[in-house]
């Protein structure tokens, strides 16, 4: 693997950490410094890297470091997990943005293919587009969760933000994705255009008070994601504790973590990135920046593997008449989720063809049962017909 883009974690911060409990994260952590190298990936299953880009959020004279959010998250003691961690140190800033994104590009691309889960901690949220761009290379169509206040669709027209980034996404080739899944967002902080835009595109969409009230609501379209993204500015201010953001309402830390934890669980999640970090943050928020991404990691150990056709033979089938449809539901014996079968068509992109399958919930089944269709799937439905 070419990892040159990486600098090693800095040796200031692990010498303040010298002593660390023997059963803390940190010490059972395969780190980059700056003496022993990059370590050897052959066993690891998530990676670590930071990304010290935030010139397109408009705080470009920011030096933007992750040292206290690594202090705090090496700090924490794991739960029985199974997994084995790396944190790869961090991608600098390239001459250019696009020099940024094509060193991201480069290394969950590479990531991903070794089956190592790349988790980003990043400047401005525009890095998406380089993660999702790493995709390019993996002959799949793509989901994409962003958990986020705003929607950044953007004006496609113009240079690409931290506010416009999805924009780019839908319309610059390759045409990889599939679906893009807001949840959080807040009806005062995005036009009605793009509102209706998100509705045009067949897009999934959830209010932060949806979400609030039933966190739950959200673990199948987790369980249907490819890539997850989070702006912390998604988090109530009051919570990160940091004089950046400005917004009251907004996740509070248990809802936060029950997010990531959703992404970690998904069998399909393959890269998570945490984005809109400044050096501003205070204690309060970098140790809730740590226990996001220690959820995270609590997820990912707990997976199920029942994405593998092995484990799809033992799931239960039913079969819903509705108007003119036989909507055919699954159920895992193992976990208790569920999904529903999406009829794709016989011309349609030979990248679809393997997710035919639609993570949903109980309580789509029962509704079918009570003749109505779930949403969800009309809109996988639709897009697959356009």
């Amino acid at each position: 693997m070419d990892l040159d883009f990486l600098s090693p974690v800095s040796a200031a911060l692990l010498e303040s950490l010298q002593g660390l409990n023997e059963q803390s994260v940190g010490a059972g952590l395969k780190i980059h410094t700056e003496t022993s190298g990059i370590p050897e990936l052959d066993d690891v299953q998530v990676a670590i890297i930071g990304v010290k880009e935030n010139r397109l959020a408009g705080t470009e004279d920011e030096f933007l470091h992750f040292d206290e959010i690594r202090a705090s998250f090496y700090k924490l003691f794991p739960g029985n997990w199974h997994i084995n961690i790396a944190d790869l140190g961090d991608v600098e800033r390239g001459d250019t943005v696009e020099d940024t994104y094509f060193a991201v590009q480069s290394l969950v691309a590479q990531l991903v293919k070794k089956d190592v889960i790349p988790v980003i901690l990043g400047g401005s949220q525009d890095l998406i587009y380089a993660q999702y761009r790493a995709y390019d290379t993996l002959d799949q169509m793509v989901n994409l969760v962003n958990i986020d206040s705003h929607f950044d669709l953007g004006d496609a027209e113009k240079p690409i933000s931290n506010k416009s980034y999805v924009g780019k996404i839908v319309v610059n080739k390759p045409y990889n994705l599939f679906n893009y899944s807001n949840v959080g967002y807040q009806t005062y902080f995005n036009s009605q255009h793009e509102i209706e835009l998100m509705e045009r595109l067949f897009f999934d969409a959830y209010r932060l008070g949806e979400v609030s009230s039933n966190v739950s609501l959200v673990e199948p379209v987790m369980r249907d994601a490819n890539l997850v993204g989070l702006d912390l500015a998604a988090v109530s201010s009051a919570v990160v504790g940091g004089p950046y953001y400005n917004s009251p309402n907004g996740f509070d830390g248990k809802e936060i973590c029950a997010l990531a934890r959703y992404a970690g669980i998904s069998d399909k999640v393959s890269s998570f990135g945490i984005y809109e970090y400044t050096s501003a943050f205070g204690n309060l928020g970098n140790m809730l920046v740590a226990q996001v991404l220690w959820y995270f990691l609590e997820g990912v150990n707990y997976r199920t593997n029942e994405n593998t056709t092995s484990a799809k033979k033992n799931f239960v089938k039913y079969q819903v008449p509705i108007d003119d449809e036989i909507l055919v539901f699954f159920k895992s014996p193992v976990s208790g989720r569920w999904w529903i079968e999406i009829p794709f068509l016989a011309n349609a992109n030979t990248k679809l063809k393997r997710h035919t399958l639609l993570p949903c919930s109980e309580e789509d089944y029962l509704d079918a049962c009570n003749q109505k269709i779930p949403e969800r799937w009309y809109k996988a439905k639709r897009k697959n017909e356009i």
